[in-house]
């Protein structure tokens, strides 16, 4: 384990924990599996099947980030992640196998940082291709609250233009 990056990745979160500690060590697994660095544009691509902790580790070491657009939630409640080389559109999925039985959090905790990583997690085929590249939307002017919403945002009513907020759903009950 790199500890200097293991305490890179407490300050960037703000305390250590297992959450922390998983994403940690899957970025350990992408890592070797995949042959990755850190990401300075959207080289590493992460789709994230949880909003825990664990998420904050896989930004600092990896670069991945929302904002950037190569960190995509798809919150199922898993800590699973999948991770992609733009370059080679190789990708691996890797899934955290949890405890058998309830373990304190703190023996918890060293069990993550120290058993081996096949101990850990499940790697698997990505469930996902490849996700394009982040494009840069225009902004339209929303008619309710005349804030700027980017354009693939925006709904549109009698020739109106409405962001998400100000849009009353239409739906009748049923949904897509």
């Amino acid at each position: 384990m790199d500890s200097a990056l293991w305490q890179k990745c407490i300050e960037f979160h703000g305390h250590i924990c297992p959450g922390l500690a998983i994403g940690f060590r899957a970025c350990e697994v992408a890592i070797e599996k995949l042959d990755l660095t850190f990401s300075k544009d959207e080289e590493v691509v992460c789709i994230t099947e949880t909003d825990a902790c664990g998420v904050d580790a896989i930004q600092v070491i990896l670069g991945t980030t929302i904002g950037k657009g190569n960190l995509i939630l798809k919150d199922r409640g898993k800590h699973a992640f999948t991770f992609f080389r733009r370059d080679t559109n190789e990708g691996i999925r890797v899934v955290f196998k949890g405890f058998e039985k309830d373990v304190p959090r703190e023996e918890r905790l060293k069990i993550i940082l120290s058993a081996p990583l096949s101990q850990l997690f499940e790697l698997k085929q990505p469930k996902d291709n490849i996700p394009p590249s982040a494009r840069i939307f225009k902004s339209v002017e929303c008619t309710g609250c005349g804030e700027k919403t980017a354009e693939n945002k925006i709904r549109v009513l009698d020739g109106k233009f409405y962001c998400l907020d100000c849009f009353e759903e239409y739906s009748r009950g049923w949904s897509r």
